[in-house]
């Protein structure tokens, strides 16, 4: 929908206000009135999205990207390469390193052969190798589909983020998750369609900041922006009534705040007063819906127990990846958990540990406690970083405490399950070392399209006309991965 034609639309709304007995606040309240009183009958339609989308059928009805900021190490995870051990220290030859870059910190370093940190395994029917310490998502693999031959084209974290959740490095874009919920809208009537968690373990040295663009609008409309919840107090700012206002009295001063809009929107005819209108109401119904989304009470002992000992601390990796799946079963489109913590320059020997230690069994129990509540059909779970991790040393040979491996973007490994991919499968795949990908290749770009086409979009035609063109998450670029597809 371009500019013109959301103002055409939002010119009608505002015709049919004006000349309705009730105003903006009254349709809205009368939205939050039990829909069985009302006539309404248990299948709700989707709110917002835009006519004709899907495209056609979805496999998935929402996502949770399970982003591993940092870049966990590739070789030390799930690429297992037993080759490397019998070249331990020695150069890797420069028809692989070609004249690649990296950063700085590595460029003009000789790339000494460092193996695995950590012993593999075999695992499932699939036979999947996984890393000794992520031995819960190992206990999965046969409901994982790896894709071990992803590749980008930036160096440095910020820019590839960005470019993964938005299709481009430099800030401005929309999100990932703001495209999908303005392309389907949302299938819940009392939280936002997009939401953002972020983490972080209490021992990490090598935290990656998380920047407000990852999940920004870019230049959609701000209401498709998702909406962080918070590591502590009120997981949402100001959601609490100030001392003295009863809940009666904000539904008042909403109504009368609709009112004044209203008239102001009838003046300028502007987009956003109807984002402020709708973000006010959201507001208002988050008041009552996000305390019980935030009250594990009555999830049972096993359940609390599969995620893990942190899952009751707000703000930690395995609190988030629960509050995934209840956002997921409340009707929530596209949930991003950020888990910083994985950029080991100097100190894979202690910190990998731990990144694993603290993600890899909520991991696991997400996709377990999807599936067994039948939502892993319908939702797709993707986990990965934004590029992978060197096979050659950063830092002196003799110093074990502080090997590291550099950023590598030109091979690496991400997993997705549920929603309409195939499961226990590996697609892609590198060379003795994992450095290259020798086989399907995978872009970012790739990824996103794929991503689109399993919500049931058509990444080439969800557009957005700015600044004189018509712009999407996949630029100019982007194939579907049909090989992954169930």
């Amino acid at each position: 929908m371009t500019p013109q034609q959301e103002r055409a639309a939002h010119l009608t709304r505002r015709q049919f206000f004006s000349k309705s007995a009730v105003g903006i606040g009254g349709v809205a309240l009368a939205s939050l009135l039990d829909r069985e009183l009302l006539g309404a009958t248990n299948t709700l339609p989707r709110i917002g999205g835009l006519e004709g989308l899907p495209h056609f059928a979805p496999k998935a009805k929402r996502v949770i990207y399970l982003l591993q900021n940092g870049a966990p190490p590739h070789l030390d995870t799930f690429d297992w390469k037993p080759g490397m051990e019998k070249m331990r220290g020695q150069e890797i030859p420069g028809s692989v390193v070609g004249s690649k870059r990296f950063s700085t910190m590595t460029q003009t370093q000789k790339k000494l052969v460092l193996p695995a940190v950590a012993g593999f395994k075999q695992y499932g029917a699939s036979g999947a190798w996984v890393g000794e310490y992520l031995p819960h998502m190992a206990g999965i693999v046969d409901d994982l589909c790896f894709v071990k031959s992803m590749h980008t084209e930036a160096v440095n974290h910020a820019p590839a983020i960005s470019f993964f959740l938005t299709g481009g490095e430099q800030p401005g874009r929309p999100s990932m998750g703001a495209w999908a919920t303005y392309g389907l809208g949302t299938d819940s009537q009392e939280l936002p369609g997009f939401v953002v968690m972020t983490s972080r373990d209490k021992e990490a040295s090598c935290g990656q900041i998380f920047y407000d663009f990852y999940w920004s609008s870019g230049f959609l409309p701000s209401k498709y922006q998702g909406v962080r919840f918070r590591g502590s107090g009120d997981p949402v700012l100001y959601l609490s009534n100030p001392d003295g206002m009863s809940r009666e009295v904000r539904r008042g001063l909403l109504d009368n705040l609709a009112k004044l809009n209203e008239e102001h929107s009838s003046e300028f005819a502007d987009p956003e007063i109807a984002t402020r209108i709708a973000q006010y109401e959201m507001a208002y119904k988050m008041q009552a819906s996000v305390p019980e989304l935030t009250d594990f009470s009555q999830e049972s002992q096993e359940t609390l127990d599969m995620y893990g000992p942190d899952v009751k601390r707000q703000g930690s990796f395995a609190y988030n990846c629960l509050m995934a799946r209840r956002l997921a079963e409340r009707g929530v489109r596209f949930v991003q958990c950020f888990h910083a913590g994985w950029d080991h320059h100097n100190n894979i020997s202690t910190q990998f540990q731990i990144q694993c230690r603290d993600t890899d069994q909520p991991s696991a129990a997400l996709v377990r406690d999807l599936k067994q509540r039948g939502l892993l059909d319908d939702t797709l779970v993707i986990w990965g970083g934004e590029f992978g991790r060197t096979p050659f040393l950063q830092g002196d040979i003799n110093d074990t405490k502080r090997w590291g491996r550099d950023h590598h973007p030109y091979a690496f490994t991400m997993w997705m399950a549920g929603g309409g991919v195939k499961p226990g499968i590996t697609h892609g795949e590198t060379d003795e070392f994992g450095f290259n990908v020798v086989k399907d290749p995978v872009h970012v770009h790739d990824l996103q399209a794929t991503i689109m086409h399993l919500l049931g979009v058509d990444h080439e035609r969800l557009t957005y006309r700015f600044q004189g063109r018509q712009f999407r998450l996949t630029d100019v670029h982007g194939k579907v991965v049909a090989g992954i597809l169930s």
